[in-house]
This record gives structure tokens, C-alpha cells and sequence, in this order.
């Protein structure tokens, strides 16, 4: 079966949203709050240890019945119900789309119970010092070699649980400057090292020539005998991997119906696994799926991506906000943001419609954004006196992983007073110097989480996920595939041969 079709300018909730917007584009939450003490209570949603303020938006009780009724009239249940199914969903590269079936512990495929247990059985092994290297020594250092979703998720992931980290250095490759390359090797020793090379196709240009260079660099203190105590590949490519001296022992899975944005969940996310150990990484699957229960299952108005997005689409189609920031509280979130920028960005940049009809209305957003505190120090200038909407997701934690209780204390402040300044600016107040004014009424939403664990990070990465699936669907776009990446894949590789022709 196939995704609904529906073009959602067409719909009667679009035109009802065209003028509603007309007769509130003005509007200021100030008054909305004067008026309704209530707003904060109904409009927020608690969920298991998620609370989700979205109160500090520019609508009313009306327009968020029509954003939900878009949903409805553009079949958004029935596009939930064929993804969770297994239908070839990304309709242009014919694949099914399941990197949910990666986490769903209640009814696991076996080829992906396989790998967990392929990947439980490799990471015990290397975090206990079983596995040796040529030299007879354990490993200490993991380098994961991979771009794009083979790089972003892992990267973001092992950083944002580094609290939870053992004793393993994880080092990171993805960049085909050979001078990013270099300075990665030379911190490392060869008989200590394990490199694991992601690519599904491996073919990928930028992960191979990496991935070349540095077996070169380890055949340069070692014999071809010792690759395979120190390589290890993540692929659906058997052939090229043992082309390139991977044994079938050290090849772990990746299946054609999960994409690379989303393979963190797969055997991509070894070096995940490896850093905080197996129990840690099946903790992170587990919050995920907990999120894809809710979202499956809850009906829109409780449903936590259905409201993220359709909230996204409101600024982004009706006051044309072309940018979205998200600020997470946490110093472990430093690399959130960029891992968000591809999951959002690659999966919903499209300008052609499922019926194969260039579209004549916004998709996509440009997400941007930095951690709090710092963030307030940089960009907040422009959020508080610019001339921009810039709607802003706020990410804090209750409690603080280490007992730092006074920077927890301040750190929150922070968070809870930016929201606050952004909504109410200098309103009601006098100013002596207009050069200090603020006019407020900047939308927000607070994600208000009780601690950063495996567990919760799971679940805050697939409630974006989710959350970019919606707003695919109600842009009425193919969110699953990437055919904007490939032109200039093709132009590097001519100007590669030219190049080295001269050369």
C-alpha cells in the first residue's frame, strides 16, 4: 500500500487555517495569558518522565483544532498505521521503512534479535579484554569510520551518554581531510586500536577513502594477518567487505529497510554499544520504542511529535518562519543539534510532492541552535530584539547526572527565565531607554525531561523522528529518501578523475 496523496493547500482545514491566520497573525501571548490563567495547564502534555509545555506558542484553542483536523483530512493515522506495517513507505527508492522494528523488544524480527546478540556477545568481549590484539593486548581505543548517519547518530549518542561511558576511547572519522584523518591516527596505537567501518552500500566514497587510508597506516606497523583483529565492518555488502579483508565473523548486518539517518539502532550504533556497554545500549532501544508506543497509539491532541509538528508547519507554512532553533540544557546535548540538522533537514528538504507535482508552498525547516547557557551568550540577541520568528525548542533535565546541585539550580534558572523574557520581553513595562526594550511574544516549547539516561535519550531521538514523519506527511513529500545528495556526489567524482589526471 501507499502513503495518502493529498495536497494539504487543497484541503478545508488549510483554508480555514488561511483565514484563521489573517484574524490572528497579530496576536500576542501576553493577552492570551492575561486572559486564560488556565493556558498553562491545558495546553502542555505529561508523559512518563516527559512533561511538554507548548503553551508559549502563537495560537489559540482554534487553531490548534484546525492544525489537528490538517492531520486528520491529510490521513495522518492511516500514513502512522502504513509505516509501523512494513509498506514500502519510501515510495521513490522502493523501501519499507522500520528502523522502529529495531527496538520493538515485543515482537523482534529475528535477523535483528541476531545482531543484538552478535553485537551483546562482540562488546563484552572488547569492554572485558577478551579480545585481543596482535600484540596480545586488549583494546583500548574504538575509531568508528562513517559519514552522515553512519557518523551523526553514533557521534551524538556516545556523547550525550558519556556519564555512562567505560574505560574504551571512542574516536570518530568522517571528514575526507586527510589532515582530520592524521590527527585522529596519531594519538592512537596500532596493537590497541579497533576500527569499525559503517557503510551499507560500502561503497561510499568519503567512508572508503578513509577507511583505505587508514588500513594503510595500520599495515605500516602490522601484517594483512592482523586485520582481523582489528577491523570490523557494518554492512549489506559482503563481497566488498571481504574485498577489503573483513572477514564474514567480523561483518555485522544492515538491512536495505532502515535508512542511515535512522541506523543508530542497528549495528551502526557498535560503537554505542561499545562505549556504555550492551544493557546501556538495549535501555536506549527501549526509550525509543516507549516513544513509538505513544506516538502509535495516543490520539493527536495527547500525542507529543503530532503536536511538535503540526506547531512546526503552522510557523513554518502561515507565518513563512523558515528556521526552527533548539536549545538543549545539557552540555551531553553538544552535539544534538547537528545530528537534528540531517534527520531533519535530508529527510523533509524535498521540493516535489508524492504525486510527482513540483510544490508550490514551504517544506522543510532549517533547524539551528546551540547548548544552553552558551547559546544565550551568542545567538539570543537576534531571538529577543531581531526582526525574525525563530520558534525555539527548550530541552532541560530536572536532575543533574553528577550532585552539582548549585549549577543544576543555575543552569535551570536559565532556561526557565530565557522562556519567560522571550514570552513577556518588556511588556507592561516602563522603558526609559528604547535600546532596551524587548516586545516578547516569541513562541517556545519547553521539554522538560526528569534525567538524561539511555532510557530518555532513546525516547527524545524518536520523538523527532517522529516528529519530521508528520510533518512529511502533512507537506504531503517522500520524507525517506535523499536524491539531493547524489549530484554533487557525481560532480566530486569527475573533478576527482580531472584532478588526478593533472596530478
Amino acid at each position: 500500500m501507499s502513503l495518502p496523496t493529498i495536497n494539504p493547500t487543497q484541503t478545508k482545514a488549510w483554508k480555514l487555517l488561511e483565514k484563521h491566520f489573517q484574524q490572528v497573525k497579530n496576536i500576542k501571548m501576553q493577552h492570551l495569558f492575561a486572559k486564560d490563567p488556565s493556558r498553562a495547564d491545558r495546553m502542555k502534555i505529561s508523559w512518563n518522565d516527559f512533561y511538554v509545555d507548548f503553551s508559549k506558542n502563537r495560537i489559540t484553542d482554534e487553531t490548534l483544532s484546525l492544525l489537528l483536523n490538517l492531520a486528520e483530512e491529510v490521513k495522518l493515522k492511516e500514513a502512522i498505521k502504513l509505516q509501523f506495517s512494513g509498506a514500502k513507505i519510501n515510495q521513490t527508492e522502493d523501501r519499507a521503512v522500520l528502523h522502529t522494528a529495531l527496538r520493538d523488544f515485543s515482537n523482534m524480527r529475528p535477523e535483528v534479535e541476531r545482531t543484538l546478540q552478535k553485537m551483546k556477545h562482540f562488546s563484552e568481549a572488547i569492554i572485558q579484554g577478551d579480545w585481543k590484539g596482535y600484540s596480545g593486548k586488549p583494546i583500548t581505543d574504538i575509531v568508528n569510520i562513517g559519514i552522515g548517519g553512519s557518523d551523526l547518530g553514533p557521534k551524538m549518542v556516545t556523547e550525550a551518554l558519556k556519564y555512562y561511558k567505560n574505560h574504551l576511547q571512542i574516536h570518530f572519522v568522517s571528514n575526507v581531510d586527510g589532515d582530520h584523518v592524521m590527527e585522529t591516527l596519531k594519538k592512537l596505537n596500532r596493537d590497541t586500536t579497533l576500527f569499525i567501518i559503517v557503510s551499507k552500500s560500502f561503497t561510499t566514497q568519503e567512508t572508503i577513502i578513509n577507511a583505505n587510508s587508514i588500513k594503510d597506516w595500520f599495515l605500516n606497523g602490522a601484517s594483512a594477518q592482523d586485520i582481523d583483529k582489528h577491523f570490523i565492518a557494518v554492512s549489506r555488502n559482503p563481497n566488498a567487505v571481504k574485498d577489503f579483508g573483513i572477514s564474514d565473523e567480523n561483518t555485522f548486518p544492515m538491512w536495505d529497510w532502515v535508512g542511515g539517518r535512522f541506523s543508530l539502532w542497528s549495528a551502526a550504533g557498535l560503537s554505542i554499544c561499545c562505549s556504555i556497554g550492551y544493557d546501556h545500549f538495549e535501555e536506549l532501544l527501549k526509550g525509543a520504542h516507549k516513544m513509538d508506543t505513544h506516538f502509535k497509539e495516543v490520539k493527536f491532541s495527547e500525542n507529543i511529535p503530532v503536536i511538535l509538528a503540526v506547531l512546526s508547519v503552522w510557523y513554518n507554512n502561515f507565518y513563512r518562519a523558515e528556521s526552527e532553533a533548539v536549545v538543549p540544557y545539557s552540555q551531553y546535548l553538544d552535539k544534538f543539534v547537528p545530528y537534528l540538522q540531517q534527520l531533519v533537514m535530508e529527510s523533509n528538504g524535498k521540493n516535489i510532492d508524492r504525486n510527482g507535482n513540483e510544490i508550490k508552498y514551504q517544506t522543510g525547516t532549517i533547524v539551528w541552535g546551540s547548548t544552553g547557557v552558551n547559546a544565550q551568550h551568542a545567538f539570543f540577541q537576534l531571538l529577543h530584539q531581531g526582526t525574525k520568528i525563530v520558534p525555539i525548542d527548550f530541552i532541560g533535565f530536572s536532575e543533574s547526572l553528577y550532585d552539582a546541585k548549585k549549577h543544576h539550580s543555575f543552569l535551570m534558572a536559565n532556561l526557565f527565565a530565557q522562556k519567560e523574557a522571550l514570552l513577556y520581553g518588556t511588556f507592561d513595562k516602563e522603558i526609559e531607554n528604547i535600546f532596551n526594550s524587548y516586545n516578547g511574544n516569541n513562541p517556545s516549547n519547553t521539554i522538560l525531561i526528569k534525567k538524561l539516561t539511555p532510557n530518555s535519550l532513546g525516547s527524545l531521538i524518536a520523538m523527532y523522528e517522529h516528529k519530521v514523519f508528520v510533518q512529511g506527511i502533512l507537506w504531503n513529500i517522500f520524507s525517506y529518501d535523499q536524491w539531493g545528495v547524489e549530484l554533487g556526489k557525481r560532480i566530486a567524482k569527475e573533478n576527482l578523475s580531472s584532478i588526478e589526471k593533472k596530478n
